[in-house]
Parts: structure tokens; sequence; C-alpha cells
């Protein structure tokens, strides 16, 4: 429902926004930017917790253990920041997760969301196995999947990224 403002002879009448359209494409991939240096601390602080607990020696002692936990401990920051409307890279850039009708998400959404984000990495990922791709060109791989998930954004009717459609999740300017 779109509500009207009053027609003046300076204002002529317009629609108000819609609450729950998406942010610019440009807004939400600064927020996921800012996101990536944020979890440089929550993976650092989670590693070093790890490396201590378990007494690893060397960084590729007990790596497939530490992917397992750092999968975890992101999916508990995700899942709990969601849950609760917003991430501080949300709030910095006024973007705000909501469920498809417009409602706080639940654990089970907000988790789901979560598993499904991983759309951001995978496929590229599951790429370099079989070919065995150098660190330089599984970089540059995932860059350019990135830039594409991103693009796809563009033929979704609302511009919602994918995943969040498919998690029944969207996001909404928060201003």
């Amino acid at each position: 429902m779109t509500q009207r403002v009053p027609a003046s002879p300076t204002h002529p009448v317009q629609p108000a926004a819609d609450p729950l359209a998406a942010p610019s494409l440009k807004r939400r991939m600064a927020c996921w930017l800012y996101e990536g240096m944020l979890l440089f601390g929550v993976v650092f602080i989670a590693g070093y917790l790890f490396g201590t607990l378990s007494q690893t020696r060397h960084a590729l002692d007990n790596r497939p253990g530490l992917q397992a936990f750092l999968f975890l401990i992101i999916g508990i920051y995700f899942t709990w920041f969601w849950h609760r409307g917003q991430t501080l890279a949300m709030k910095t850039w006024h973007v705000k997760v909501v469920s498809a009708q417009g409602l706080p998400l639940s654990q089970s959404r907000a988790l789901l969301r979560y598993l499904l984000s991983w759309m951001w990495f995978l496929p590229p990922l599951l790429l370099t196995i079989p070919l065995g791709l150098p660190p330089g060109s599984m970089g540059l791989l995932c860059f350019v999947w990135v830039l594409i998930w991103a693009l796809l954004s563009r033929f979704h009717p609302q511009r919602q990224f994918w995943h969040d459609a498919w998690a029944g999740t969207r996001l909404v300017s928060a201003k």
C-alpha cells in the first residue's frame, strides 16, 4: 500500500517509498565489504581461541577442525545478529534483514539464510577442487563469482539477492 503526499503548487503528488524495497546494490555491496572487515576480527579471535584450546602448534595442524569451528562461530555470529535485524555493518549502512513479509527473522530463518548465503563462495570453491587452481586464480574466480552473484539480483522482481529469496528473507532500508 502506498501513501500519497497531499498535492500543493510546489510539491506534486508523489507515492511514499516502499518500506520493503531493497536498498541500492551499491549500498548492499558496501555493507557486504564492511561486514568482511568486521568478520576479520571475529575470525581472528575464534582462530586464536581454537589454536589455544587445541594446542595447535602449526597453522596447518587441525585445519579441518579449525574450518568447522570457524563455520560454526560465523554461523552463530550471523544468526544471532540477523535474528535481531542487523549486524554492525548493516546498522552502519542502514540495511535491515526481515522476512519476506517484513517481520523479524526467527532463529531458524536466520540459520537458513546463513546456510544459503554460502552461495557467495561455494560455487567457485567447489570448482577449484577438481581444477587444482593456484591461490591467485582461486581468488580471481571468487571475485568474478561474487560480482556475478551480486548482479544477478537485478533479475529478481524485488531486486533481492537470490539466497534471500530462497530463504524467505529480504534486505530493506532501515532509514
